[in-house]
């Protein structure tokens, strides 16, 4: 885990937050800004800064953390009315922590294109 990041230290339990799920490898908690009713981060929590730094050694934790994701919005309610799955890669398609993490929404409409 990097000593500066914000969702390490939210990973390790250093920092607070509204906590979804745990265990392991993923941590998922709910956005401090959330642009949904339902908006829930969930990260690995070995250090990953973007999709641009997978690697053959850690990639399958992203196909693990894509299950959890779909258990998470069953369990959330969001299968029936739909969600969307959300992650940026750099600061200009809008990463602003530069951990790898994926946006679950849901509860309201979703446009399209978003952004």
């Amino acid at each position: 885990m990097s000593t500066d990041c914000i969702f390490c230290k939210i990973a390790k339990g250093e920092i607070s937050a509204k906590k979804v799920y745990e265990d392991d490898h993923f941590f998922a908690f709910h956005d401090i800004a959330p642009q949904a009713p339902v908006h829930v981060l969930v990260i690995p929590k070995e250090h990953i800064a973007t999709l641009d730094d997978l690697t053959p050694q850690n990639a399958a934790r992203i196909g693990e953390m894509t299950v959890l994701i779909s258990r998470l919005a069953r369990d959330l309610g969001l299968v029936e009315g739909g969600y969307r799955v959300v992650t940026n890669c750099g600061e200009g398609a809008g990463q602003s922590v530069f951990h790898i993490h994926y946006h679950l929404l849901g509860g309201r409409p979703m446009n399209w294109p978003p952004g």
